[in-house]
């Protein structure tokens, strides 16, 4: 028992750490910047489930938000008022869902993995793009309309997350029944 708790701890650890060294491997396209952290969110529902994964995201925004400058474009408490924080939260959400659909089986297919990693996706965008919509329109009196909210943090960035969707379920597939195993995993089992 008090193995898997330190594994759950080691394993949430090294998401926190992916998921920021993600949010520095960038894509410049406008409005919202495209980094991976979507990938390493998505794996961490996967391969921790929904709560752990969410705990791991979850530390991640708690950690940037006491000022390491852990997300894209910097960190702080000042950082959720920027346009851009709503798709932080629905990581966490998104990490959640996630897990949720993939754990419905002990040994989940593709189709099952690929589902929930898109319903993790719409989840993320759902966030993220409600909340930059309020903040645009509301708080920072920069105001954006539905078509240039819907091409620019939706249609430019949505291509490159489907198929982090789909390395995703590729990567799923392989490392859940490594991450599940009990005991420590060998070079021959890998």
């Amino acid at each position: 028992m008090k193995t898997g708790k330190t594994k759950d701890m080691v394993l949430c650890a090294l998401f926190v750490a992916l998921i920021a060294a993600g949010a520095f491997i960038k894509i410049p396209i406008p409005v919202v910047p495209f980094t991976l952290q979507y990938l390493f969110t998505m794996m961490a529902g996967l391969l921790l489930g929904g709560k752990l994964g969410f705990c791991a995201v979850g530390a991640y925004i708690f950690l940037g938000l006491l000022g390491l400058p852990i997300f894209a474009q910097g960190g702080g408490i000042g950082y959720v008022f920027q346009p851009s924080f709503g798709y932080i939260i629905g990581f966490a959400v998104g990490a959640y869902l996630t897990g949720q659909i993939a754990g419905q089986r002990e040994k989940p297919g593709y189709g099952l993995l690929l589902t929930a990693n898109l319903a993790g996706l719409a989840v993320v965008y759902l966030f993220g793009m409600v909340y930059y919509y309020l903040m645009s329109n509301f708080y920072l009196g920069d105001p954006i309309g539905l078509w240039p909210l819907f091409l620019y943090c939706f249609i430019l960035a949505v291509p490159g997350d489907i198929a982090l969707c789909i390395l995703g379920a590729i990567l799923g597939k392989r490392l859940i029944p490594l991450v599940k195993a009990k005991g420590s995993v060998t070079y021959e089992q890998a």
